[in-house]
């Protein structure tokens, strides 16, 4: 019969595998799953609608473009709506582990630009009101930027079952700098457009997690066909233009 000792031995070695291996479902750039053979330059375009009952109303269009050197990732998303300027973002991040460099947006209300470091430091302009904000915040901790962790989903190493946390950084100008968390919910093998594909289920701490995205990935090509994006009251859709 084993010691009252060893079975607290045992016991608290279990604890500590189980911790480490939640611990390493976190992603972040100090540790991650992602594949980074999966990362390729690419540029395609979706077509967002909005649904309303069964019509959908096409709102615009969402090219992207992914453009990988050595050293680092670039990714840019132009949004095009009808009779409005263009809606930019792009981020810079480091390979292979795509830590954040600098992240800029440009739209109609508001401009953003942020350069990450111990510090994150740049601005923030409300367009509406006129108003510039300066950001320089202490911003402790291991982070990817909110504009890049939808890309991330499709280069993790996708299974039936897969689940996972991922640690983002999504400037708000009223709570100033915030580390949130993104988590893949679900994973499941499905067709899409007579293709093969992994149907992931996406929230977010953007959205207080009220938000639901669903991604449509080809399991061959490894891209976006399609994505959900259910709010409740409100539904839209983005699909692929092949």
């Amino acid at each position: 019969m084993k010691s009252k000792k060893s079975l607290l031995l045992i016991a608290a070695f279990s604890l500590i595998c189980l911790t480490l291996k939640a611990q390493e479902k976190i992603q972040s750039p100090k540790h991650n799953e992602i594949v980074e053979s999966k990362i390729k330059n690419e540029e395609y375009q979706m077509n967002w609608f909005a649904l309303r009952d069964t019509v959908k109303m096409e709102i615009g269009k969402v090219f992207t473009k992914v453009a990988k050197t050595k050293n680092t990732l670039k990714v840019t998303t132009t949004v095009k709506m009808k009779d409005k300027p263009d809606w930019v973002d792009e981020t810079i991040a480091e390979l292979p582990k795509l830590k954040p460099v600098k992240h800029t947006s440009v739209n109609t209300q508001r401009d953003i630009t942020l350069n990450f470091g111990k510090q994150t430091t740049g601005y923030y302009l409300d367009k509406t009101g006129d108003k510039k904000t300066d950001i320089n915040e202490k911003t402790d901790g291991d982070f990817f930027d909110s504009n890049i962790y939808p890309q991330l989903i499709r280069w993790f190493p996708l299974k039936e079952n897969y689940k996972t946390e991922i640690t983002i950084f999504d400037y708000n100008p009223i709570t100033k700098a915030g580390i949130l968390k993104a988590n893949i919910t679900n994973t499941k093998k499905g067709i899409y457009d007579n293709k093969s594909v992994w149907i992931v289920t996406v929230t977010d701490g953007i959205s207080q997690n009220k938000v639901i995205n669903t991604y449509y990935i080809d399991s061959e090509t490894n891209q976006f066909l399609k994505q959900e994006i259910d709010m409740g009251t409100r539904k839209m859709i983005l699909e692929k233009v092949y």
